[in-house]
C-alpha cells in the first residue's frame, strides 16, 4: 500500500478548500467563532469525510493503512486515548467470573475496565529493577506459578513497555502464556514507535504475540492528544463484540483533528528512516553530555526515546522544580529521579536541540541534602488476588479512617500515583504498614494522587459492613 497518503487528512483539506459555510456542528463555525485555533478542519461526518463507527472510506482507508504498516488483521481509530482501548480490549474479550492474569504495574484503565467486567484478577508483582529504581516486568517464573494456581486463565494482560521504557523478556512471556490457552493482552501505550527502526528500537508487541494490543500515538508519536489505536492481532477475536464496546464507549462525535493526526502520525511513523533515528539519538547524547557536565546523572532505559536524571541529595520532585525554574517541562517525577521523552526528529530538524540547549543552559544546580528514603520495591506475593472481590463490593458500605490506622483495613478506593498513574493501593486490597509509609512519604514530597478523596485530611477510604 502507499504510505505515502494520508487520506482522511486529504479528504479533510479537500473539503477545507471548498471554503464551505458551515449550518452544522461543531459551533465554532469552521473556526470561525474561535480565530485564535486552527479549528476549520474541525467537523463532522459530512459527504466524503466517513464515519469512524462505520468507516467505508477516507477512514477506512486510513485505517487500512495502519493495518497494512502493522501487518495485523485490523487495525482502528480511538479518539478516546490508549483508556479507552483499554475498556474495550477487556470488556469486548472477558466475561463476568473469568480469571484474568493482570500485571501489578498496570494502567488504572485497566483496573476499572476489570471491575467493569466482573472478573476474578489474579494479579502478577513484577520484578524490581535496580537501575531505574521502578518496577520493570513479570518474571518467567511468576508466570508459571501463576499458571500452577489457575490453569484456567482467559488472558494475560501485559504492559508492555513499562512508563519509564522497560521491555523484559515479553515474547517468552507471551509464548507462555498462549501455551496455555489464553489470550495475549496488551497495554502497548508508551511503544507505538517499537519496531519504527529495526534493530535500533525494540519491537512492538504486535511482532512478539500479542492478540489485542492497544497504543497511544500520541505519547511518542506526532499525533493529538487523546489519539490512540487499537490492533487486532489474532483471528481468534470476536470483532464484532470488540466494535460493539468501541462504538459504546466512545463520543458518537468523534474528533476529526485527532483522527487526522492519527493518520499523519501513522504516515510518520511509516516514513521514519534509520538516518532520522541516527539524528534523534545524535541529540540526545549531546543533551545527555551537557547534563553530566552540569553534575547530573544520566539513565538511559531499553525504549532510546526515554532518559531518567537524578541530582545527588535531591529528590525528583526537586529535581523537577528545578528544570521547571529553567522553563524545561519533563513527564513525570518520582523520589528518585525524572523522566525526559525524546522526540523522534527526521534528520537535521534542529530547532528541537536549539531550544533545548537554550533552557539547559539556564540551569543551576546545587546539591541537596534530601535522600528518598523508599525502593519502589513494596513487599508483596509475587501472585496475588484481592481481599474482596468485585462482585461483593456492593455488599459493603464505604468509611473514611485515619491513614495511620489504615493498615490491616480493606482498600475501598484506588490509591495512584500520577503520574505514572499506577495504582500503589487497589480497591478491594489489603492496606499494608508499607502501603502506609509509602503514602506518607510521597505525600510529603508533593505527589500528585487520582483517588484518596479525603487523602489531603490524611484518611483513607475503607470498607466496613454494613449493620
Amino acid at each position: 500500500m502507499n504510505h505515502s497518503r494520508m487520506p482522511l487528512l486529504e479528504a479533510l483539506k479537500k473539503h477545507q478548500q471548498k471554503k464551505p459555510i458551515s449550518f452544522h456542528v461543531p459551533g465554532h463555525k469552521n473556526g470561525l467563532l474561535a480565530s485564535w485555533m486552527e479549528l476549520s478542519l474541525d467537523v463532522t461526518e459530512l459527504t466524503g469525510l466517513d464515519d469512524l463507527h462505520a468507516p467505508e472510506e477516507c477512514i477506512k482507508e486510513a485505517e487500512d493503512l495502519l493495518s497494512d504498516l502493522h501487518n495485523t488483521v485490523e487495525s482502528k481509530f480511538l479518539v478516546n486515548g490508549s483508556t479507552v482501548g483499554n475498556l474495550a480490549m477487556i470488556l469486548g474479550t472477558l466475561s463476568k467470573g473469568d480469571i484474568v492474569f493482570v500485571q501489578r504495574n498496570c494502567h488504572k484503565s485497566v483496573l476499572n475496565a476489570l471491575k467493569m467486567a466482573q472478573v476474578f484478577p489474579v494479579f502478577l508483582t513484577p520484578d524490581f529493577d535496580e537501575h531505574t529504581q521502578t518496577a520493570a516486568q513479570v518474571s518467567k517464573q511468576t508466570l508459571m506459578e501463576a499458571y500452577k494456581t489457575y490453569p484456567e486463565s482467559k488472558a494475560v494482560i501485559f504492559t508492555y513497555p513499562t512508563y519509564y521504557g522497560i521491555t523484559g523478556s515479553f515474547q517468552e512471556l507471551a509464548a507462555i502464556a498462549k501455551s496455555h490457552g489464553s489470550l495475549v493482552l496488551v497495554d502497548e501505550a508508551h511503544g507505538a514507535h517499537f519496531g519504527a527502526v529495526e534493530g535500533e528500537v525494540p519491537m512492538s508487541a504486535l511482532q512478539l504475540g500479542g492478540d489485542i494490543v492497544v497504543q497511544s500515538a500520541h505519547k511518542m508519536l506526532p499525533a493529538m492528544t487523546m489519539g490512540a489505536y487499537l490492533h487486532i492481532n489474532s483471528s481468534q477475536i470476536d470483532r464484532t463484540r470488540l466494535q460493539f464496546y468501541l462504538q459504546a464507549l466512545q463520543s458518537s462525535s468523534p474528533s476529526y483533528p485527532i483522527m487526522a493526526s492519527l493518520d499523519y502520525a501513522r504516515f510518520y511513523a511509516a516514513s521514519y528512516t534509520r538516518k532520522d533515528h541516527t539524528y534523534s539519538m545524535a541529540v540526545k547524547n549531546r543533551v545527555i553530555q551537557f547534563l553530566q557536565l552540569k553534575g547530573f546523572v544520566c539513565i538511559s532505559t531499553d525504549d532510546p526515546y526515554k532518559l531518567l536524571v537524578r541530582a545527588e541529595g535531591l529528590t525528583g520532585y526537586e529535581l523537577q522544580a528545578l528544570f521547571e525554574e529553567a522553563g524545561i517541562y519533563i513527564e513525570l517525577a518520582d523520589p528518585y529521579q525524572i523522566l525526559l521523552v525524546f522526540p523522534l526528529l527526521e534528520a537535521e530538524e534542529n530547532l528541537f536541540e536549539a531550544q533545548a540547549m537554550q533552557k539547559l543552559g539556564s540551569l543551576s544546580f546545587k546539591t541537596g541534602k534530601t535522600s528518598p528514603s523508599f525502593s519502589g520495591n513494596l513487599p508483596s506475593a509475587y501472585v496475588s488476588t484481592l481481599d474482596l472481590p468485585y462482585n461483593e463490593h456492593s455488599c459493603f458500605q464505604k468509611e473514611a479512617v485515619s491513614l495511620k490506622d489504615a493498615a490491616g483495613e480493606v482498600a475501598a478506593e484506588m490509591i495512584i500515583p500520577y503520574p505514572p498513574g499506577i495504582p500503589l493501593v487497589m480497591e478491594g486490597e489489603r492496606i499494608s504498614r508499607a502501603h502506609v509509609e509509602q503514602i506518607e512519604w510521597l505525600v510529603s514530597q508533593g505527589a500528585r494522587f487520582h483517588g484518596g478523596e479525603r487523602l489531603n485530611e490524611q484518611k483513607l477510604m475503607v470498607f466496613r459492613k454494613e449493620n
